[in-house]
Formats: structure tokens, C-alpha cells, sequence
């Protein structure tokens, strides 16, 4: 795994090795994360990404919020209850040195607090496919004060999202990996 392009292009990240069985680390691969900013940059939304906060929910490795902080986003707070996550989260930001531009929950995304601070511009949402605690957990994150009205959320699961209260953009297919960028309504 590696940042793909932006100020740390070509920055390997953590190897989540075997991993934690229990914690279904899934990282999105570099293909994906790759096509997925290639949309999102592609000129068809807003910049999405410059000087913007990020909030990426079931963060696992970080991959996705480092991702945006190499492209030019402001501030990344990343979400995982996941012991081995947080470790992997810490290590990334260390090797990105981007400690001060970033923040690390430690807790279910599908149980976040009210967000005590200025909603969120842009939410990557990678949950562990097929539970369905994604579309709980983008519930929570918009009750509880994380989204702007005028956000890009990236849905990632392995069949296509498009949850009440939320307006589908677009959709992409990637392998077994479904990609819905939406919007609220």
C-alpha cells in the first residue's frame, strides 16, 4: 500500500500483514483509491479535496484520509474502534508526519458522539461489507453535526449503496468493491 499522488506520492504505508482476523481490515487497494480520486478530481464535483476537512469513518489502515491529506485537504479525522486499526492509523501519520493536521477517534462509527467542532467537507465510509452498519453509521455522522448540507460522502461495500436522505452522484464497480459518491439532500 502506498499515498498515490500529492505531496507524499509514492510513500509506502504500514503492511497490514496478516492483520487482526477479528478486526476485517480490508484496506482499499491502490487501484481502487486510485480510480476513486481520479473521479473525485476528475473535474465532475467541486474540488473535493483542497483545503478541505475529511472525515474518514471505519478508517482502518488510513489510506484513504492520508490519501486526501497528500492532495492538499486541511484536517483529517479518522474513526476506528479497532485496536490494530488505531495502531496501523498512528503509524501511517507518523510516516506521513501529519500528526498536526490530523485527529484519531477511538470509537464505533456507528456510535459517534456529537461532533463538538465544524462539520466535515468531505467523508470517506468503508465499513466491513455487508452488515449494513455503514448506512447507521452515516446516520449517526449526519445527526450528529459531522456532515456539511453540502458534503461528498464516498460509500464503500460490496453492493451499491444509496441510503434514504442522501442523493447518489455516482456509482462505480471495482471487482467486488462498490464505490457511491453522494450528496445530502
Amino acid at each position: 500500500m502506498r499515498i498515490i499522488a500529492g505531496q507524499h506520492r509514492g510513500l509506502a504505508l504500514a503492511s497490514v500483514g496478516k492483520g487482526d482476523a477479528g478486526a476485517h481490515l480490508r484496506p482499499t487497494t491502490d487501484r481502487v483509491r486510485e480510480s476513486l480520486f481520479n473521479v473525485l478530481t476528475s473535474g465532475a464535483y467541486r474540488d473535493p479535496i483542497t483545503d478541505l476537512r475529511v472525515l474518514d469513518l471505519f478508517a482502518g489502515t488510513g489510506a484513504l484520509g492520508l490519501e486526501a491529506l497528500s492532495r492538499g485537504a486541511k484536517h483529517v479525522t479518522f474513526v476506528d474502534d479497532g485496536r490494530k486499526s488505531q495502531s496501523l492509523i498512528r503509524e501511517n501519520i507518523t510516516l506521513c508526519r501529519r500528526k498536526a493536521d490530523t485527529t484519531l477517534l477511538s470509537c464505533d462509527a456507528t456510535r459517534l458522539p456529537n461532533n463538538p467542532d465544524v462539520a466535515y467537507d468531505l467523508i470517506f465510509l468503508d465499513p466491513p461489507y455487508g452488515k449494513g452498519i455503514g448506512t447507521i453509521a452515516l446516520d449517526h455522522a449526519m445527526k450528529g453535526g459531522w456532515i456539511k448540507d453540502d458534503a461528498l460522502i464516498v460509500f464503500e461495500e460490496s453492493a451499491p449503496q444509496s441510503p434514504e436522505g442522501f442523493t447518489l452522484l455516482d456509482s462505480r464497480k471495482y471487482g467486488d468493491t462498490h464505490i457511491a459518491i453522494l450528496e445530502p439532500v
